[in-house]
């Protein structure tokens, strides 16, 4: 009968992604809650336990590693050099540090985070933001990208940053908001449902006010990546910020992450300059290469706190490790 339909029905939420929403939201609500001794302690033996398993993210982690050592990468089947299987284990604490800290960012005031915060070369943002020009930096998953952003925000510099949908939603939407409340604004890769989201405008606009823009930019597989030479092998990179410095005048700051004791590190690597000439595709090509160079040396220096359990590599797309 016209007029007597109920309200459309809800889209189901597979069993896996509320298990994993779950999960999540113990973690946020439990772990900030016990002492920090004891919660790094419980996240080791975590760490250790899928480590020992070799499970498909620790495979494709040694497989990384292997690369960044320059070793050969291992099969399934291989026995893996010792040096390249201790580091794995290093980088799933490393990994699993990341989050205990996600869970217990309550507990990480502005006084620890300035205070327990080393920089290298953290002059050239602040210098650049002092003359009025916006700053794109440009990140590898490296050590603790969020307390890193914290330690920004407080600096007195919040700055706008974009963030892949998670499933689900709920999930996607918890870390939106624990990021606001870092002061980071967070915009969408993609719209609700699918389709662009249009962030690439929205962080022009804030480049050209003078503020800052920080954007993870070490893998991007789709066919809009720019090929890359990076750790003797090619792989895509993401063209974003080298395609925002062209655009706004903005300065293009690659910056790499590392755990230091019970504390962070952030290296500011040298500006990479928009070419004088080449087409815009040429110009993109150029710095994005220089941006995986920078890259590389940060991730060499600490290839512990690199947490790339995915594939990376374009010769890796058809292994069966990951």
């Amino acid at each position: 009968m016209i007029g007597t339909a109920g309200p459309p029905a809800r889209p189901r939420i597979p069993l896996g992604d509320r298990i994993v929403a779950a999960a999540f939201t113990v973690g946020w609500a439990v772990v900030r809650h016990v002492p920090e001794r004891v919660a790094a302690w419980f996240f080791r033996v975590l760490a250790d336990l899928l480590w020992r398993r070799r499970g498909t993210s620790v495979l494709r982690l040694e497989a990384n590693l292997a690369r960044v050592l320059g070793r050969r990468p291992p099969g399934t089947a291989d026995a893996v050099d010792p040096a390249v299987r201790a580091l794995a284990r290093a980088g799933m604490r490393s990994y699993f540090r990341y989050w205990m800290e996600l869970f217990r960012s309550a507990c990480y005031d502005r006084e620890r985070i300035l205070a327990d915060t080393r920089t290298i070369g953290a002059e050239a943002i602040f210098d650049n933001l002092g003359e009025g020009r916006g700053v794109v930096l440009a990140l590898p998953h490296t050590g603790n990208y969020d307390l890193a952003g914290a330690w920004l925000v407080h600096k007195g510099h919040p700055f706008t940053t974009v963030a892949e949908r998670l499933k689900p939603e709920s999930l996607f939407d918890r870390f939106v908001d624990y990021r606001q409340k870092l002061g980071m604004e967070v915009l969408p890769l993609t719209a609700r449902g699918g389709g662009s989201a249009m962030a690439f405008g929205t962080l022009a606009k804030r480049l050209r006010e003078g503020r800052p823009v920080c954007l993870p930019a070490e893998r991007d597989l789709t066919a809009s990546g720019v090929a890359v030479e990076f750790f003797g092998a090619t792989t895509r990179m993401v063209p974003g910020p080298a395609l925002l410095a062209i655009q706004t005048g903005a300065a293009l700051l690659p910056a790499t992450l590392w755990f230091e004791g019970g504390g962070w590190g952030i290296r500011i690597h040298e500006e990479i300059p928009v070419p004088a000439e080449g087409t815009r595709q040429e110009k993109v090509t150029v710095m994005t290469q220089t941006m995986a160079a920078a890259f590389e040396k940060g991730i060499a220096e600490h290839p512990e706190d690199w947490h790339m359990l995915q594939r990376l590599w374009l010769d890796d797309l058809d292994k069966r490790t990951s």
